[in-house]
């Protein structure tokens, strides 16, 4: 997940460093977060650990986990024995806990799969409104500090003494952009939750529908039920993830699953890049 020079890395899969490499998505990692102790999400952290010692990496890196789950993703990042060339720290994540960045935060949310899994969503803060350049213009505004000022809802004194009053010129806030990704999971409410108008959900898609009883007892979604998801949470757009042997090579069939119940939906694939537009621009890619 990367916002603008922010990257962070959602589990940690079997191979991670060499897709990373392959696909030329750089490790100027900052954080990584492991939605549950299953070891298909974290067995790729020794490797990836290594990876970023042996380039000489001295800045610091957290790993986010669940409840109780330090101890075992500690053990599997100093597998090997070696010291690494940078600060590591090992932290857990409470589920409906967030982590707060610089205008926006990610946040997780319960799934039913293990105990203390969660997924995760990445949610930005509220945009200002658009400014109406032309307007203050015409309002005898000199461009530089003052329009600055005037679009963080700052009133403005001009040297003749009017005061613009911001309201005349900047729009309503603008909802900043919502990307949720569900990690392994059944159906259950608070995902839908999380999802809510999301504009973009990466849902778990481990079976398809023939496979309902299977997917019930592991925990597991099929991908109707993934569309499902989408639909009641009125996300804009859904990614399909996570697939079984049987269907890693014919992913195809579950999003034509998919879509009789939502038809924005798309199947992953290794090198697969996502923007997530703003209105006017751009700055959340997901790969």
């Amino acid at each position: 997940m990367q916002r603008e020079g922010d990257l962070y890395l959602f589990d940690c899969g079997e191979g991670t460093q060499r897709q990373m490499m392959r696909f030329g998505v750089g490790f100027a990692l900052e954080q990584i977060f492991i939605t549950h102790l299953h070891a298909d999400h974290y067995l790729g952290l020794p490797g990836l650990l290594r990876t970023l010692s042996l380039q000489g990496r001295t800045e610091e890196l957290v790993i986010w986990g669940p409840d109780d789950g330090s101890d075992t993703l500690r053990t599997a990042a100093h597998a090997g024995g070696d010291r690494f060339s940078f600060p590591l720290q090992v932290r857990e994540l409470p589920v409906g806990a967030a982590v707060r960045f610089d205008g926006y935060r990610i946040e997780t949310f319960p799934t039913d799969h293990a105990p203390g899994s969660f997924g995760l969503a990445l949610v930005e803060e509220t945009r200002p409104g658009r400014f109406d350049v032309d307007g203050a213009r015409r309002l005898g505004v000199p461009e530089g500090p003052l329009f600055g000022k005037l679009h963080r809802g700052e009133p403005v004194e001009l040297p003749d003494g009017s005061v613009i009053d911001p309201k005349d010129l900047v729009g309503p806030p603008r909802r900043g952009r919502r990307l949720v990704y569900s990690s392994d999971t059944t159906t259950c409410d608070s995902v839908i939750a999380a999802a809510a108008t999301a504009d973009l959900l990466i849902h778990e898609c481990t079976f398809s529908e023939e496979e309902t009883g299977r997917a019930l007892e592991t925990r597991h979604s099929t991908a109707r039920q993934a569309a499902q998801v989408a639909a009641r949470a009125g996300a804009r757009r859904l990614v399909l993830t996570h697939f079984s042997a049987r269907h890693s090579e014919q992913a195809h069939r579950l999003v034509k699953e998919a879509r009789e119940v939502f038809p924005a939906v798309e199947a992953a694939e290794d090198g697969l890049e996502i923007e997530v537009p703003l209105p006017a621009d751009s700055g959340v890619a997901v790969e």
